[in-house]
């Protein structure tokens, strides 16, 4: 009997998810959105399209109910609400929603209703957290965990000489939501774009480093003494990005122009839209590197993993949706081949502890175009 998915989300990671799950023989793939352009854009004999408000927490419970395994990637402001929706209809969830609420916290309701849930599980977070818990099970003890990564395009065109694969919006978020790294075992906070670095890496070249809110469940999950995620882009960009943000540019706090009341943020986000906007078929990258040290009976290790990839010329499909998306659908057949049986709420980095999950995961991705590669060495 086939598996039955639904992709809660048909957006540029939830298509390609869709694409890819739908070519698989053991499964039966449907896609839901509330956007009827959305759903058409994905063509794709036998997969099934469905027409949905998601935000109904009626109408969400309902879809799921004839389902084994749901992938919820609809935007994060709407992320938690869906997954305790399909939690408290039974279902096994793969989560890539990226929402600021603690998905700890369905923790009990996830045992009680026995499902399994794998949430942040993209590329970053996501592979970043299964590689750093790979590396780290290693160790004795870790002294740095340091993630750089970063979705750009292949072509730089000034200013920004940056394309965003979400809304300006949520980018800007980022931007303006304060860093959380850890700093001799405790966390603190720092803002964001600050300890600019240079990093070099054989494609595209040199690029800027700076602090960015991305840890997430690692500073809670892992133990070291130091610890960041730093964003990649072509140099120059953050201090771009600071002088918008110093001149009240991100502000939420409407001023008065020509009498109507305008948020600068939402002006700011609007413009910016037309520049930072991916066009279809234009080519995008993505680069992680991830370097965790650390000791083991008394030597000093250092694991290094890197990725890069491009857009797919053949399949259209955009580097950042491909790396996300595919990390999420090796997930799904990880639940659905009873990989992986632990109920409740699962994060990536406790799947690196069992090796053969993160062979599993790797064999998979490289299959479908992701290479991970992996330096170990003794300093």
């Amino acid at each position: 009997m086939k598996t039955k998915i639904i992709i809660l989300g048909a957006g540029l990671v939830g298509k390609p998810i869709a694409l890819d799950l739908a070519n698989d023989s053991d499964f039966k793939v449907t896609a839901a959105d509330i956007d009827k352009a959305k759903l058409r854009a994905i063509k794709e004999k036998g997969l099934r399209k469905i027409q949905a408000d998601l935000s109904s927490s009626r109408e969400l419970r309902g879809l799921v109910n004839d389902y084994d395994i749901v992938v919820n990637a609809v935007p994060g402001f709407m992320g938690y609400k869906c997954l305790r929706n399909c939690i408290e209809a039974g279902k096994d969830v793969v989560d890539i929603a990226f929402y600021p609420e603690d998905v700890f916290g369905l923790s009990e309701l996830a045992k009680v209703n026995d499902v399994r849930v794998i949430s942040d599980m993209g590329v970053a977070p996501g592979m970043s957290n299964l590689l750093v818990g790979e590396a780290v099970e290693k160790l004795d003890h870790v002294t740095n965990v340091d993630i750089y990564v970063g979705g750009l395009p292949k072509l730089r065109n000034l200013p920004w000489e940056y394309k965003a694969v979400f809304s300006p919006a949520d980018v800007i978020e980022e931007y303006t939501r304060p860093a959380r790294l850890v700093e001799n075992g405790k966390i603190v906070s720092k803002a964001a774009l600050t300890e600019i670095e240079l990093l070099e890496f054989d494609k595209p070249g040199t690029l800027e480093a700076f602090n960015s809110d991305g840890l997430r469940s690692l500073m809670f999950t892992i133990k070291a003494d130091n610890m960041r995620e730093k964003t990649l882009r072509y140099p120059g960009y953050a201090e771009k990005i600071k002088l918008l943000e110093s001149n009240g540019f991100f502000s939420n706090k409407k001023v008065d122009v020509g009498g109507q009341k305008v948020s600068p943020l939402d002006l700011t986000s609007k413009l910016l839209f037309e520049h930072w906007k991916l066009e279809e078929n234009e080519a995008d990258l993505t680069i992680m590197r991830i370097i965790v040290e650390g000791t083991v009976s008394g030597k000093t290790m250092r694991y290094t993993y890197d990725l890069y990839d491009e857009f797919h010329a053949r399949s259209g499909i955009h580097s950042m949706a491909r790396t996300t998306g595919y990390t999420a659908t090796m997930a799904v057949r990880l639940l659905a081949e009873g990989l992986y049986k632990e109920t409740g709420i699962t994060v990536p980095e406790y799947l690196g502890k069992d090796k053969k999950i993160v062979r599993f995961m790797l064999r998979g991705l490289k299959k479908r175009g992701v290479v991970y590669k992996s330096l170990v060495e003794e300093l």
